[in-house]
């Protein structure tokens, strides 16, 4: 009959043994963008899609999705990170058909739904405008603590806002997981965005 401290020590090994087979499946993920899952909130809005559909964040449930706010005016930092993000979506290949670019407006007053259509399209097909009221568009940006403020016009009415530029990144379930910026490298959207698909 084999003792019990024996049994103990063959219990306890093989334990160990499946502990560490289990750890072996895990799939451990590193993140090229900064990871923020614990701090970022889910995915919540109540805005109005380029189409002039009202949309909410269920409608993209199942698809990954970047958050941006910016406005079709702006003269540098939108066009460009909005180029990275298209970028990264086509280099996806077939999965980028499950990522969605969702553009805020900050600029409510130009950003007609005609317009922001037009620009959103000219960069992605997986792009979509979204606007409504100020206090819509603020409640959106308060929860994801942006800041934006009109500058000053000039004689032709004309102005610049004045926004944060940081991209935000949602799982397929709507749960917030990454920041980036403009600066981010296209090839860095396209690693992280992919291992969220493969989730």
């Amino acid at each position: 009959m084999m003792k019990p401290e024996r049994r103990h020590l063959l219990l306890a090994g093989a334990a160990l043994s499946l502990g560490l087979m289990l750890t072996g499946c895990g799939k451990k993920q590193h993140w090229d963008l900064d990871y923020v899952g614990t701090v970022l909130p889910n995915l919540k809005f109540d805005l109005t899609a380029d189409t002039g559909q009202k949309v909410t964040a269920k409608d993209y449930e199942g698809k990954v999705v970047v958050l941006y706010f910016g406005y079709t005016h702006c003269p540098d930092v939108c066009p460009l990170t909005m180029s990275h993000l298209a970028e990264a979506v086509k280099e996806l290949g077939p999965q980028g058909k499950d990522v969605r670019i969702l553009f805020v407006s900050v600029d409510p007053a130009r950003d007609t739904l005609p317009v922001l259509h037009a620009y959103t399209q000219a960069f992605s097909p997986q792009a979509v405008g979204l606007t409504g009221t100020m206090e819509q568009i603020q409640d959106v940006a308060k929860r994801y603590h942006v800041a934006f403020d009109d500058g000053k016009k000039d004689k032709y009415g004309n102005y610049v806002v004045n926004h944060s530029a940081a991209i935000y990144v949602f799982s397929k379930s709507g749960r917030g997981t990454l920041i980036g910026s403009d600066q981010s490298p296209v090839k860095s959207i396209v690693h992280d965005l992919r291992q969220l698909l493969d989730d």
